[in-house]
C-alpha cells in the first residue's frame, strides 16, 4: 500500500472519530473540562445559566419540552420514558438528564440536537438526580429502594449505592460539590452525603412544631418534603414541606399546615426559629384583614442576591414572597398563579421574571417580580405558554386529577376544600400515603394508599362506604368543602361530575401503579418467598381473607345487583386488632344510617404492593409485616412458628 493511501485512510478515520464525538451521541461518556461553581438542585423545571432556554419534565405526558425563553416558544417536545419527574443538566449544559420514574431509567437528551441520545437503567422509581460538579458522576435518588445510585458517566455504570432513609426524593448539591442533601419524603429527615466517601455523614431531623392551645395554629409533624433549595450564599437551604397534626380529629383548619424549614449548611442542623409557618412568618392578610391561607408548598426560588425568596404553593396555586432584608417573613401572596397545579419554578438571571411549571395544565406561567426593591409587587404577566401537543389522558381523567391535586376553593363547580386549606394530596402525599396515623371520631386511622383503591371492594377501614361519591363526607367533615349540600340528597349534576372525574382518575391504571417489589429476584419470587407462598395458601389460611387477584375478599361485598354494598358486613373481620380508642358508629347520612359499625371489625386491605405501605392495620399499630401476621387473633388462627411467619412475610413483601 502506498504511503499516500495510508495517510488518506488515517485522515478519514480520524475525522470520523471526531464527528462521532461531536454529534452528541457519545458526549455524555466523554470527560468534561468544565467545573460548575454554584449549588444546584433537581427539579421538574430547569433553565440554562444564561436563562435563554427552559426545560420541563411533562410528568404524565412522558415527554420533555425545551422552550426558547426569548420567543416563548417550544423548540422541541421530546418523548422519554414513563413518568419523567425531575431533570438535571451537565455542567457544560450539553446534556439533560431525565429521571423516568415508572420506567426505572434515566434518559439522556442532547441539548444541541434536542433529541434523546441514550438511556441508563437505574432501578426502582428514580426521582431526584444531579451530576457532580465536574460532570463525571450522576447521583440518582431511588424512591422505592431507599438509596442514591452513583453512576460513572464515562461508562454509564452504577459504581455505588448509598443507603439513605425511606423514600429519598429530590436532591441538592453544594457549590463545592462536597455535600449532597437527600430529603426523605415522609420521614421528615435529610441525609447529608459526603460525596468523596460516598457515605451518609449525618441525618438532619426536622423538629416537630409544638402543640398550640389554639388548634387552628400551625403545629405538627414534618412530612412530605417536596423540595430543598440552597440559598445563593450557600450558607442555608430551604425545605418545602407539610406539618401534620395527629393529635386531634382531622379537620381542614387543624390538621395540615404549610411550612418552610431552614437548614444551616455549615452545622448541618435545622435553624428551628427560622421556620416559616402559617399565622406567624406566613401571615399576609386580605382585604377583610383575614390571614390568607396557602397550601401544599412545592418549590422555592431565590433572587440572585438572596434578598428575596419565592415559594410556589401547588395546592392553593399561589406564590408567596419572602423579604429576607426585612425580617424574612412573607410580604406578599400572589393569589392564583395562572394555570393548574404549579409544581416548579425558575427565575431569570436578571431577577425580573419567574417562570412556573404547571403540572396539570402543562404550561408555563410567567410572573413579573417587579424588580429587586423591597416594595416591589409580583404580578402575573401575559398568557401561559402551552408545553405539549397532546394530552394522552382523557378530558375526564385530567379533570379528576386536577381536582385531586387542587386546594383552590374557587376553581371548580363548588369548593373542594374550605378557604384553600388542603387538597387530597395534603394527606395522601403524592397521591398515596403519608405514613401517619390520624385521629378520627371512630378512632385512630392509618392513612391508606390510593393504589388500586377503586378495585379492592368497600371503602374506608370499616367498610362503611360502597360508592365513591360517599367521599362527600370526607370533603365536608375533614376538608371543609361542599358544606351547602346535604349528605342524604343527590348532588347537583355539576358537583356529582367532580366525583365522577376523580373516580375516573383513580381508576386509570397509570395514575398509581402498584410499586415494584425490591424483594423479588430478577422480578421473580425468591426461594424463601416461594416457601412462604405455599404456607400462605396452605397452613397459614391467608386465602380465606386475602384471596383472588386483588388479595382481598372485600370485592365480594356485593348485593343481588352485583354492586358493592355496605350491607355485606360478613366480609368485615375481627382479628383482635381493635383497641379502647376504637369506637362503634351508628352509620352516616349518605347511607341513611343503614351502615352501623361495631368498631372491632375491619375491611380486608389488598396485599398488592403492601410492602410499600407501612405501618399496618387500621390504626398503624403494626410496624412490620411479621408483626401483622403474629397479631392475627381469631378462633381458627393457625399456630405458626417464627420461621414460618418470616417466610410468609417474605412472600407478602413480594406481591405486586
Amino acid at each position: 500500500m502506498r504511503k499516500g493511501s495510508l495517510f488518506s485512510i488515517l485522515l478519514i478515520l480520524t475525522m470520523g472519530m471526531m464527528a462521532a464525538c461531536s454529534n452528541g451521541v457519545t458526549s455524555s461518556k466523554e470527560k468534561t473540562e468544565m467545573i460548575r461553581q454554584k449549588a444546584v438542585h433537581s427539579n421538574n423545571i430547569l433553565s440554562t445559566e444564561k436563562g435563554d432556554m427552559i426545560f420541563t419534565a411533562n410528568m404524565d405526558i412522558n415527554t420533555v419540552s425545551i422552550t426558547d425563553v426569548n420567543k416563548m416558544k417550544v423548540l422541541a417536545e421530546i418523548p422519554v420514558g414513563k413518568e419523567p419527574v425531575q431533570l438535571a443538566l451537565s455542567p457544560d449544559e450539553k446534556t439533560l438528564y431525565v429521571s423516568c420514574r415508572y420506567s426505572g431509567t434515566v434518559d439522556l437528551i442532547s441539548v444541541k440536537d434536542k433529541k434523546k441520545i441514550d438511556t441508563i437503567q437505574v432501578g426502582n422509581e428514580p426521582f431526584g438526580l444531579l451530576t457532580s460538579q465536574d460532570g463525571q458522576k450522576l447521583y440518582v435518588a431511588k424512591f422505592r429502594e431507599d438509596s442514591v445510585s452513583v453512576i460513572n458517566l464515562h461508562d454509564q455504570k452504577i459504581v455505588n449505592e448509598i443507603k439513605v432513609g425511606d423514600r429519598p426524593r429530590t436532591l441538592a448539591l453544594t457549590a463545592d460539590g462536597k455535600k449532597l442533601y437527600v430529603p426523605q419524603y415522609l420521614e421528615g429527615t435529610i441525609s447529608v452525603v459526603d460525596t468523596k466517601k460516598e457515605k451518609v455523614k449525618k441525618v438532619i431531623p426536622l423538629a416537630e412544631s409544638p402543640d398550640q392551645s389554639d388548634r387552628k395554629k400551625s403545629q405538627g409533624i414534618p412530612n412530605t418534603l417536596e423540595q430543598i433549595v440552597i440559598a445563593p450564599d450557600g450558607k442555608t437551604a430551604w425545605v418545602a414541606h407539610y406539618l401534620t397534626n395527629i393529635d386531634t380529629p382531622i379537620h381542614f383548619e387543624e390538621t395540615v399546615f404549610p411550612a418552610i424549614s431552614v437548614i444551616d449548611l455549615e452545622k448541618d442542623k435545622e435553624i428551628v426559629d427560622k421556620r416559616k409557618e402559617l399565622f406567624a412568618e406566613i401571615n399576609v392578610t386580605d382585604k377583610q384583614n383575614q390571614t390568607m391561607i396557602v397550601s401544599n408548598p412545592a418549590d422555592i426560588v431565590f433572587q440572585s442576591d438572596g434578598n428575596k425568596a419565592y415559594v410556589v404553593m401547588s395546592g392553593s396555586e399561589d406564590l408567596v414572597v419572602f423579604d429576607l432584608k426585612r425580617g424574612g417573613n412573607a410580604v406578599q401572596i400572589l393569589r392564583r398563579i395562572e394555570g393548574n397545579n404549579p409544581r416548579g419554578a425558575v427565575i431569570s438571571p436578571d431577577d425580573q421574571m419567574i417562570y412556573v411549571h404547571n403540572a396539570m395544565s402543562h404550561d408555563i406561567a410567567t410572573i413579573d417580580t417587579g424588580g429587586d426593591s423591597s416594595y416591589a409587587r409580583v404580578k402575573n404577566a401575559g398568557d401561559n405558554m402551552k408545553l405539549i401537543k397532546k394530552d394522552p389522558l382523557s378530558p375526564l381523567v385530567r379533570e379528576g386529577k386536577t381536582i385531586f391535586y387542587s386546594a383552590n376553593s374557587e376553581e371548580f363547580a363548588t369548593d373542594i376544600t374550605g378557604n384553600n386549606w388542603m387538597s387530597c394530596v395534603s394527606c395522601h402525599s403524592d397521591g398515596e400515603l403519608n405514613g401517619l396515623t390520624l385521629t378520627t371520631p371512630k378512632g385512630p386511622r392509618n392513612l391508606p394508599s390510593n393504589v388500586l383503591t377503586t378495585e379492592t371492594g368497600l371503602f374506608m377501614w370499616d367498610g362503611s362506604r360502597d360508592d365513591f361519591t360517599d367521599y362527600l363526607i370526607t370533603v365536608q367533615t375533614e376538608m371543609g368543602g361542599m358544606m351547602k349540600y346535604k349528605q342524604n340528597e343527590p348532588l347537583p349534576k355539576d358537583v356529582q361530575h367532580m366525583y365522577d372525574a376523580m373516580f375516573a382518575f383513580l381508576k386509570e391504571p397509570s395514575s398509581f401503579p402498584v410499586p415494584k417489589s425490591p424483594y423479588r429476584e430478577n422480578g421473580k419470587l425468591s426461594q424463601v418467598a416461594l416457601e412462604g407462598k405455599e404456607l400462605f395458601e396452605g397452613k397459614g389460611n391467608c386465602l380465606s381473607c386475602h384471596g383472588g387477584s386483588m388479595f382481598t375478599d372485600s370485592v365480594k361485598a356485593v348485593g343481588k345487583d352485583h354492586k358493592l354494598t355496605t350491607d355485606r358486613t360478613d366480609f368485615l373481620h375481627d382479628i383482635g386488632t381493635a383497641s379502647s380508642l376504637d369506637q362503634p358508629s351508628d352509620g352516616d347520612g349518605r347511607a341513611q344510617f343503614t351502615n352501623p359499625r361495631d368498631g372491632k371489625s375491619f375491611d380486608t386491605p389488598t396485599l398488592r404492593g403492601v410492602w410499600a405501605t407501612a405501618p399496618y392495620f387500621h390504626d398503624g399499630s403494626a410496624k412490620t409485616i411479621e408483626e401483622t401476621i403474629e397479631r392475627h387473633q381469631y378462633e381458627s388462627a393457625p399456630n405458626l412458628t417464627k420461621g414460618e411467619i418470616a417466610k410468609i412475610a417474605e412472600y407478602v413483601r413480594s406481591i405486586e
